[in-house]
């Protein structure tokens, strides 16, 4: 095969695909969790304003999905040179890497919110449902770390 055919023109455009894909699918599954969890922890707080700080934990976990999504792609941005050609196999696997941690993102973000929501909502009638819900949250959180993990070790055979 010819060079060309192996490093063609088009191949950046996977990697940035990658970089688009960990960006809008981790922050969109943040946003969702965010929102989710952010109803519950409004419903919480009509009824008992003490109780609102305990329960912005699904919120904080949700803001670190994102920060998944954040992290994969500026390693793919770090490795991507204009002056230089990028095999086919490379921006392949930069779409793999955004993808892993996108959708992971979005499963997880899914997961922490209808705990989220969930969670504080039993937790304002029931204090001994706090670190249930914890470790149920945590549990959801660990899918979009995997998706990181995954992520990271294709970003490092690129």
């Amino acid at each position: 095969m010819a060079e060309s055919e192996l490093a063609p023109n088009f191949a950046p455009f996977f990697s940035f695909a990658g970089i688009a894909a960990a960006m809008v699918f981790g922050c969109a599954g943040a946003a969702y969790g965010t929102a989710k969890a952010g109803i519950g922890i409004a419903g919480v707080g009509t009824f008992r304003p003490d109780l609102i700080m305990k329960s912005l934990i699904p919120v904080v976990m949700s803001g670190i999905i994102a920060v998944y999504g954040l992290v994969i792609a500026v390693l793919i941005a770090g490795a991507l040179n204009p002056a230089s050609t990028m095999s086919l196999y490379t921006s392949f696997m930069h779409l793999a890497a955004g993808l892993s941690v996108g959708l992971s993102g979005v499963a997880a973000g899914y997961t922490i919110g209808i705990v989220g929501d969930a969670g504080v909502r039993a937790y304002m009638q029931q204090s001994r449902v706090y670190v249930g819900m914890i470790l149920i949250l945590i549990f959801g959180e660990v899918l979009g770390l995997y998706g990181l993990i995954v992520g990271l070790i294709l970003n490092s055979k690129s």
